[in-house]
């Protein structure tokens, strides 16, 4: 059997931390924020650029589900997942999921990024930037129903995002 030097990132695919549960508060971005950095501080080698992308999308999604959803109501809560679905020789993927307690009544449907503004319109938003930071910063990123069932559709909504960058003998880096 042949020994073969392994990276710091083969340990992680499969990877997944424990899903925290949060009430659907603004004023609980920030512990969401710190939870996140804690967690990711497990990845060796962890590049700055992957933190500082994964904390403000994070953010940008915790703001969202509590804004625009039923997790913004008294007892309402979000929840946070966090994963490494996948590595690769050129990379390693983490998966960043927040899921609400499902669509208002008055709700227009999935969580989507404006697309009939004029320039005007977005330099005068005072929202709808949060997915379009998601989009620009995340490798992939996308939304589902917690249940794929015609009528579930109010239990909840799944944002993800993945985020993967280039592996290095030493762990993740940005530009290896």
């Amino acid at each position: 059997m042949a020994i073969v030097p392994q990276t710091a990132t083969s340990a992680y695919p499969g990877r997944s931390w424990n899903a925290r549960l949060y009430p659907g508060t603004l004023a609980t971005t920030a512990r969401f924020r710190e939870d996140l950095r804690h967690d990711l501080a497990e990845l060796a080698g962890s590049a700055p650029d992957l933190l500082d992308d994964l904390l403000l999308c994070g953010s940008e999604m915790f703001a969202n589900a509590v804004n625009h959803t039923r997790s913004g109501r008294a007892d309402g809560r979000v929840v946070r997942t966090l994963s490494v679905p996948a590595a690769t020789d050129r990379g390693t993927t983490l998966r960043l999921s927040v899921i609400d307690d499902g669509l208002p009544d008055d709700s227009a449907g999935l969580p989507r990024i404006p697309v009939q503004r004029t320039a005007q319109e977005w330099e005068d938003a005072e929202c709808g930037r949060g997915l379009l930071l998601v989009s620009n910063l995340a490798a992939a990123w996308g939304t589902r129903a917690v249940v794929d069932f015609p009528f579930c559709g109010a239990l909840g909504t799944v944002v993800w995002a993945e985020f993967t960058h280039a592996t290095c003998s030493s762990g993740l880096a940005a530009g290896c």
